[in-house]
């Protein structure tokens, strides 16, 4: 058996892994990158963000066909070609993974392509994938960033009648004719999107009261109207039952508010979220504590062994990329203050106050900061202010008039402190808020930045004005 001696130890080669490592090479120090999946890349590129969005543009462009006569125009005989459909996200998808794969097995580190599992808190076994002897690697300072898996649930009937997941839905050439999706977050509601867009009959089924639950209930009731006027079937406040049938006919029994329903398709799709992969690493030796399969992780993204750090998926309250890759590159930068070759004051924190969510359905929907209900759960004093797509003219004039806009600013100060929105654009229009937001802007300055007319992006002025003139007056009473 061979045996390694690092400073510094990845475990897993996604978008948080490649960060942590590339980040501590850069740092000087000795790093070895553990990642056995095949092919190299992680789940964004492979398996999330980017071959959804590649489908999700397709769809796009054919709900545009679909409408086309609403603008004066005549389409023709359209058709969706699910096969040509994948060949483009393919390529896509190879173009990208081929360059994550560079990256990795050219990168200031090396690459140890097998599967990690903790013999104590300072000791992997790393198992190749290749007929190959074990590898010991001892390591000073160890990242756990391996990702996630699809969540399921002890269902009576859904191993044995089958169903697809969004990993299924990703690869496929084929569009069902209807489908049942279980699930109302954001890859159950973008795979609603995707398939009713191409021509399947959709039915939502969510357990909680409504859909996107971690939102304000008027982003939720926004997408939910939406959703249904396209024809979608949205059914909340639910408890599954049991699965019964089998290929081509499947039906889901469970009670809507507590009264007996059942939706019949094609397909299941099981889209209930996703859960840490850390089942197999064999955390219980090395005194790392869990919530669960969840790895607890400090602001820091240290552990409780302090070598010891998390990243991404297995740890993250958010499951996004962007919020992945600033936890790798905290997670190295303090692994180098923990071996001394940083000093103590250059230890950092991950800060979630501008923490940003984009949801690719049509309408789409974006997050930024706070909530309302989170401002008031900090005992902040907010006032909000929102404006309708309805009433906006760049929005009718693109025939997307569904949705609105809202700001969240501190009574006191002014200063923006989240902002949501529901419509056409809305994951690119959020990012004229996030740089508010970092410069800690107040609604009154925003409104003062001028905007072209007619664009989408004016209609953030609408309520940045409104809480604007009610920071000068009194009468007007913060949430």
């Amino acid at each position: 058996m061979r045996a390694i001696e690092t400073q510094f130890a990845v475990l897993g080669g996604g978008s948080a892994g490649y960060a942590a490592a590339h980040t501590a090479a850069a740092l000087g120090l000795d790093t070895v990158v553990i990642d056995g999946s095949d092919p190299l890349g992680g789940l964004c590129i492979l398996r999330g963000c980017m071959p959804s969005k590649s489908l999700i543009e397709s769809a796009n462009r054919f709900l545009t066909l679909r409408h086309a006569e609403a603008f004066g125009l005549r389409a023709g005989d359209i058709q969706a070609l699910p096969e040509k459909i994948q060949e483009r996200k393919r390529a896509l998808i190879d173009d990208f993974a081929g360059y994550r794969q560079s990256q990795l097995t050219g990168g200031p580190f090396e690459l140890l392509r097998g599967t990690a599992r903790f013999l104590d808190a300072h000791t992997l076994e790393v198992t190749p994938r290749e007929a190959a002897e074990s590898v010991h690697l001892h390591a000073s300072t160890i990242v756990v960033s391996t990702g996630s898996v699809v969540s399921s649930i002890p269902l009576p009937g859904l191993e044995e009648t089958g169903y697809w997941t969004s990993d299924d839905v990703l690869k496929s050439g084929h569009i069902p004719e209807s489908i049942t999706i279980l699930g109302g977050g954001a890859i159950a509601l973008e795979m609603a999107h995707y398939l009713e867009a191409l021509g399947s009959r959709v039915a939502v089924i969510q357990r909680s009261p409504r859909i996107l639950k971690n939102l304000d209930p008027d982003v939720s009731e926004a997408l939910e109207n939406a959703l249904v006027s396209r024809g979608i079937a949205l059914s909340c406040d639910t408890h599954l039952e049991k699965i019964t049938g089998g290929p081509g006919e499947k039906t889901v029994h469970y009670t809507h508010r507590g009264d007996p329903a059942s939706a019949t398709s094609e397909e299941i799709l099981l889209a209930l979220g996703r859960t840490p992969a850390t089942e197999s690493l064999g955390l219980e030796t090395t005194g790392v504590d869990v919530d669960g399969a969840r790895i607890r992780t400090d602001p820091g993204q240290a552990t409780s062994v302090p070598h010891i750090f998390a990243a991404g998926d297995v740890c993250s309250p958010h499951e996004i990329v962007h919020i992945a890759i600033e936890q790798g590159e905290i997670a190295a930068r303090n692994a180098a203050v923990h071996l001394g070759k940083l000093p103590a004051d250059a230890r950092r924190e991950i800060d979630y106050r501008l923490k940003l969510l984009g949801i690719f359905t049509q309408p789409q929907v974006a997050s930024l900061g706070l909530t309302e209900a989170e401002a008031i759960v900090t005992g902040r004093h907010i006032r909000s202010a929102s404006y309708p797509f309805d009433d906006h003219g760049k929005s009718m004039i693109r025939g997307e008039t569904e949705g609105f806009v809202k700001l969240i600013a501190d009574a006191a100060s002014g200063e923006i402190l989240g902002a949501s929105a529901v419509g056409p654009e809305t994951v690119e229009l959020i990012h004229e808020i996030a740089v508010a937001m970092f410069f800690r802007a107040t609604a009154g300055q925003l409104a003062a930045v001028p905007h072209y007319h007619p664009t989408l992006s004016e209609i953030w002025t609408y309520p940045a004005e409104e809480l604007a003139a009610a920071e000068t007056d009194p009468g007007k009473h913060p949430v």
